[in-house]
């Protein structure tokens, strides 16, 4: 399935997780902006069917399985969005965590 999700003058295409490859997976050294728009390429609301979910799945930093490290990505890209902001140096090292931990499972194949 193919969705498009809107972000101001941009159109990020939602990538499976078995669609994923590791040339789409930032890198270690790349700014916020194609960081968060990695991250659009996950809709955390629509895997877990609702705000709430995605957010206790978020907030908890669970990070078992593919699904679980891109719902943290995902929701720590709508949460810098909502404050309107870039995330601190704090927010910066663990979301290039969370990135290299999505690059390591994509690595394994490891989709679920």
């Amino acid at each position: 399935m193919m969705l498009l999700v809107r972000r101001e003058e941009a159109t990020v295409r939602e990538i499976a997780n078995q669609e994923v490859t590791l040339t789409d997976v930032p890198g270690p050294n790349v700014d916020w902006d194609t960081i968060a728009e990695f991250a659009l390429t996950f809709d955390g609301y629509n895997a877990w069917g609702s705000f709430e979910k995605c957010a206790e799945i978020a907030n908890a930093q669970r990070q078992e399985t593919l699904t679980q490290v891109r719902t943290c990505l995902f929701f720590e890209q709508r949460r810098w969005r909502h404050f309107g902001e870039e995330p601190d140096k704090d927010a910066m090292e663990y979301i290039r965590g969370v990135v290299e931990k999505i690059r390591s499972r994509v690595a394994a194949a490891d989709v679920g």
